[in-house]
């Protein structure tokens, strides 16, 4: 398995300034993050889902997009993703995604899941994403770039098993799942290796962070209430060496993307922990 970072993690880098730190740490392939930055957010401390340095924006020109595919070839890595929010399933936003990473050179992206909030039946939610993803399999074709559907709480896509019944009517060359465990800590926890097992060949890359959950009160009448929250990778409820080793029992060799919400790092610490750490549990 080879090493990869989503550059939504390393806020502070520019993209250059991030290839060269990846490059340091060991790192194989950058995902990039598409997305706007807030024009109130321009002059804000860089953060992750706001002024965030490393990010395409969707409005850019060739050039631009030229920039971010030379900063890793530069580096000797390879652009392995551009990962947008689409979960609002817009056609027409979603082809602009893939004309992006055609021209970037990655060979998949993320594609959109309806959120689930109790405010919409899941089975309508589930209508609209089949036919969304018709959509999407006719652009990966077109474009020659696989779409992602990211296991990710409060979405349709909770768990392995529900990501799979939702791409189980595609083909597995154009239409895949990014398995997240950080993400199933908050929503949606199966057995790991089950999941993969289930996921077979949809299963397409793998995002590593890790979260924990802690008590933060309790309601008038006893009832205990807890929360959930980002940690470092080693420090939540995701057992990341039990998991590699369900990850080699599939035949799994695709790339392990960091993601790392903790904050309890710079991200060149970030980085290089991520990258000793995920060797030891791999040997």
């Amino acid at each position: 398995m080879k090493l990869s970072v989503f550059t939504v993690a390393t806020p502070d880098l520019t993209p250059e300034e991030l290839a060269k730190a990846a490059s340091a740490a060991g790192i194989n392939g950058i995902e990039w993050r598409f997305k706007d930055i807030p024009a109130d957010a321009a002059g804000e401390k860089p953060s992750f889902w706001r002024n965030n340095l490393c990010s395409i924006d969707p409005a850019a020109t060739d050039a631009e997009l030229e920039r971010f595919r030379l900063a890793a070839v530069s580096e000797n890595l390879v652009n392995l993703s551009i990962t947008p929010y689409l979960n609002s399933c817009d056609v027409a936003e979603t082809e602009n995604v893939f004309k992006a990473a055609q021209k970037v050179g990655v060979p998949f992206i993320r594609v959109g899941v309806p959120g689930y909030d109790r405010t919409q039946n899941y089975n309508d939610l589930f209508a609209k994403a089949v036919d969304y993803l018709h959509h999407c399999q006719e652009l990966s074709q077109q474009y020659g770039v696989k779409g992602l559907v990211e296991i990710h709480h409060n979405t349709i896509t909770t768990s392995a098993s529900l990501a799979h019944r939702l791409v189980s009517g595609f083909k597995p060359e154009h239409i895949g799942v990014l398995h997240d465990a950080g993400n199933m800590v908050h929503e949606g926890y199966e057995n790991y290796r089950m999941g993969l097992e289930l996921l077979g060949p949809y299963l397409a890359h793998v995002h590593v962070k890790n979260a924990g959950w802690k008590q933060t009160g309790e309601t008038e009448d006893g009832m205990k209430l807890w929360s959930s929250n980002w940690t470092p990778i080693d420090e939540g409820i995701v057992n990341w060496k039990q998991l590699f080793s369900d990850l080699k029992s599939v035949g799994y060799d695709g790339y392990l993307g960091i993601e790392d919400f903790s904050g309890q790092y710079g991200s060149q610490e970030m980085l290089t922990n991520f990258a000793t750490k995920v060797k030891q549990w791999l040997a």
